[in-house]
């Protein structure tokens, strides 16, 4: 049975993934800085992991034994939401530190991994990491780690097509989550059944690519 590895899988996002996947007979392996009830109800392996320490995540492989299918990297954070003094400064890097560089390296861990299943990499990423889409403003901090996201999974995606692997980024739309809010359109079911959709059905040529949750392409 396939494997997948998801980060952040405490609420919202991670967990609807970890929902769906578990569902469908997947072998589901989460991450989370503490284990929550809505876990231990799926039956899934919680791996404790905390994106800050990024010799932990650096460490990750070392967890898994044998093939991963797919890795959905998507524990993120929203970050300030303004930065005009050195300690808002200060929590510009460490929100670059969680959404973007720790991602990355996670990828990097268990590329071995995924190269043996020929596998896939995925990061949940967002339309306000768009610049092509960006007319209002606001959300530094989050808008700009997200876009330095897209940028080291393309590299990502063209430093490991040759092995075999895809790697793709996903906007899930504004969906209703801790994070997106009462008034988000989009339920956490529908925005992860597109997103699985989608995902199941990428090929090479998808390698490098900005998706949303129902494939309709994101501009950069």
């Amino acid at each position: 049975m396939p494997i997948v590895l998801i980060t952040g899988a405490n609420r919202g996002l991670g967990l609807e993934f970890a929902r769906q996947y578990a569902a469908d007979g997947w072998t589901v392996i989460v991450t989370a800085r503490e284990e929550s009830p809505e876990l231990s109800q799926l039956g899934v392996r919680v791996e404790q992991l905390d994106l800050n320490d990024l010799d932990q995540v650096a460490r990750v492989g070392d967890r898994l034994d044998g093939p991963l299918d797919l890795l959905v990297a998507n524990a993120g954070t929203y970050g300030p939401g303004a930065v005009d003094d050195a300690n808002a400064a200060a929590e510009w890097g460490r929100t670059f530190t969680v959404n973007t560089i720790a991602p990355y390296l996670l990828a990097r861990a268990v590329l071995p991994r995924v190269a043996e299943a020929r596998g896939k990499l995925i990061a949940i990423s967002t339309r306000m990491g768009s610049i092509a889409d960006n007319s209002s403003g606001g959300y530094l901090a989050y808008r700009s780690s997200k876009t330095a996201l897209n940028m080291a999974w393309r590299n990502l995606a063209l430093e490991t097509r040759s092995q075999g692997v895809i790697a793709t980024m996903f906007h899930p739309g504004w969906v209703k989550t801790r994070m997106g809010g009462r008034s988000a359109p989009l339920e956490p079911e529908e925005s992860i059944a597109g997103l699985r959709k989608v995902i199941a059905g990428l090929g090479p040529k998808d390698a490098g690519e900005f998706f949303q949750w129902d494939g309709a392409r994101v501009p950069w």
